[in-house]
């Protein structure tokens, strides 16, 4: 079933985890879509792999904190593909682990560049753009819903990112615009990975179990569980689905 045949979808973060997958399933209904990461070796690799299992994918490598990047991966899905139908805001950093008053400044700043102004950013030159009828979502978190000791700045930006997807929905209402975060809980990946031993250096096992016990499931998500709601989102199946958080935690929130 080609559900987005000749759709044209933007994923930043997309040689990540969460990113590629989204892509992978989107484009194996038929979308067709540009992949953007600041790792251009790795888009290089993700690309091959589309190549060989037959999709419609190309990259373009940019910053997404910088504002002339942003504007370049707009303007090239233009030129590649002649539209934009749907924005996955996706590119995030988890920083380090931290208490908050041993938080540096230049790591604090650096999670914030990436997590709230390149979503800002993605907005603010994608949404002239986007066809009337469009759907974007936005990467935020459980991080978004809850807080977490020692992740002041990545708790700080996936809240943020709500406040943007909620700003964003009453604006764009009127165009048929729909907009929506997803808010994965914990995610077998390299961000968990990462996380996970900086909660605990040298114990991430016991982290991990840790984590796994507070979910409801008893297990973390796999980047496609992810991806199938972000699918959902921007698929004819939400048409009425606006202006909310899409919480994929495995029933941590409950």
């Amino acid at each position: 079933m080609e559900r987005f045949k000749d759709k044209v979808v933007i994923i930043t973060g997309g040689s990540g985890s969460i990113g590629f997958t989204t892509a992978q399933r989107l484009a194996s209904e038929g979308a067709k879509v540009l992949l953007v990461d600041i790792d251009e070796d790795a888009l290089k690799d993700k690309q091959n792999k589309a190549e060989k299992d037959g999709y419609n994918m190309s990259y373009v490598a940019a910053d997404v904190t910088k504002s002339e990047d942003v504007k370049k991966y707009v303007e090239v899905c233009l030129e590649r593909y002649h539209k934009i139908d749907y924005f996955f805001n996706n590119a995030g950093i988890e920083g380090i682990v931290k208490p908050m008053q041993d938080y540096p400044e230049d790591e604090f700043d650096k999670v914030i560049a990436v997590n709230v102004r390149g979503v800002y950013l993605g907005m603010k030159y994608v949404i002239p753009k986007i066809e009337d009828g469009g759907s974007i979502v936005i990467s935020s978190s459980v991080a978004g819903l809850q807080a977490t000791p020692g992740m002041v700045a990545y708790i700080a930006s996936k809240h943020a990112v709500i406040g943007i997807m909620r700003t964003a929905a009453l604006e764009l209402g009127e165009r048929n615009i729909r907009v929506n975060t997803v808010n994965p809980g914990v995610v077998d990946n390299r961000m968990m990975r990462s996380l996970e031993e900086g909660l605990n250096p040298g114990n991430a096992e016991e982290v991990k179990d840790d984590f796994e016990n507070q979910v409801p499931l008893g297990r973390y998500a796999e980047p496609k569980n992810i991806s199938d709601m972000v699918t959902f989102l921007f698929s004819d199946d939400s048409k009425y689905c606006h202006g909310s958080t899409f919480i994929v935690d495995g029933g941590m929130q409950a």
